[in-house]
């Protein structure tokens, strides 16, 4: 980033905002994150433990209830706590812990070089294409690749193409398999078509996501099934179950994720956008290019707080139990500074983004 300065030319909701108004805007941002850093302390601590120890105590609670899935209560009861127990890991837990919001406090057990999540794509393949590339270059057109995944028209000025007219079809597709989808698409088979990424690198990376999925498949759809088909005869019944839970966390990432960049007011940038961006640069476009959800403590928690999609695309490394906290104050530099604060209800935000979706689909009106 730039010291000083400003971009070759600045995003149209920032326009207003001079040089100056950016540096002391950062500066502010700045401030609000060391106020945490200062206080951040045994209590984080106890939280990050006291979720990882709920989590695995629903997951097992989940499984074994499963072992008798013949009994449509056990049915039930273990396929909703498995499916609770995989979006807490996903959500608060494993994307938290690998963006190192919990490195500081030393313990190798929940950290971001050692966890390994409940999720087909390999973990550092994902801290490569999201931490790496999608939290620095964040709704940038032909640098984010995050925006539309290489299947999706997710903006005007990308080109419409005829295959675009599947845009509702894929996305639909694409929600109860999202972490297959996601476990293709860290495979970067787009660079390895343009060459930027080595044949020798894919083989390599094709043998660690096979592995993953070897494990990820031997837990969900061989070992409980057959401790199940073992004890009670509830093989099928605990399959169904577990495939089941995967689907529905699924779906509920896929919509999680969508909404923090993709509703309308949520904007993206061209290259030039980021031509000499500061640092305050940097957090201007964070905040004008993501979006919130709003909504109660619960519905927060289940998201992994990328409800406050804002405040940790400002602060990724903080802990995601302080974003709320945050929030109100980055909402107040927001309003201060005539920036777009974008939040709404979750069935607001996926209406909005799903009709992004059907709209792309076409091509653009003259």
């Amino acid at each position: 980033m730039a010291a000083t300065g400003s971009p070759t030319v600045r995003p149209p909701a920032a326009a207003h905002l001079t040089d100056e108004q950016v540096a002391d805007l950062g500066r502010e941002l700045d401030a609000v994150r060391d106020g945490v850093l200062a206080e951040r302390g045994a209590t984080d601590a106890a939280y990050i433990r006291k979720v990882i120890r709920w989590q695995r105590a629903l997951e097992f609670g989940g499984r074994t209830c499963l072992l008798g899935a013949n009994n449509k209560l056990a049915w039930v009861a273990g396929t909703a706590m498995l499916t609770v127990a995989k979006i807490i890991e996903n959500m608060e837990i494993g994307h938290n812990v690998l963006h190192g919001q919990w490195d500081w406090m030393r313990d190798p057990d929940i950290h971001s070089t050692t966890w390994e999540w409940d999720f087909v794509t390999p973990s550092k393949s994902w801290q490569n294409t999201h931490n790496d590339m999608h939290h620095r270059w964040t709704n940038v057109i032909g640098k984010d690749r995050d925006v539309g995944y290489n299947v999706l028209r997710m903006d005007r000025d990308q080109p419409w193409e005829p295959k675009h007219i599947l845009n509702p079809v894929i996305n639909a597709g694409l929600a109860p398999v999202f972490e297959w989808g996601i476990a293709l698409y860290d495979l970067e088979l787009d660079r390895v078509k343009t060459g930027e990424k080595s044949k020798a690198e894919l083989v390599r990376d094709l043998k660690v996501v096979g592995a993953k999925a070897a494990r990820q498949f031997a837990k969900d759809y061989a070992a409980t099934p057959v401790a199940a088909q073992v004890l009670t005869g509830s093989g099928p019944a605990a399959l169904l179950a577990t495939g089941t839970a995967n689907g529905l966390r699924n779906i509920w990432a896929h919509a999680v994720i969508f909404c923090g960049h993709f509703p309308e007011g949520a904007e993206t940038f061209t290259e030039e956008m980021v031509e000499g961006e500061t640092r305050g640069d940097w957090y201007v476009r964070q905040m004008i290019g993501s979006a919130n959800i709003s909504g109660s403590k619960a519905m927060h928690f289940m998201t992994g707080n990328l409800s406050h999609q804002v405040e940790h695309h400002l602060f990724p490394d903080l802990p995601s139990n302080r974003y709320a906290e945050v929030a109100v104050q980055v909402r107040e530099i927001c309003e201060r500074y005539g920036l777009p604060y974008n939040i709404g209800p979750l069935h607001k935000q996926i209406g909005s983004t799903w009709g992004k979706i059907f709209r792309l689909a076409l091509p653009n009106k003259a």
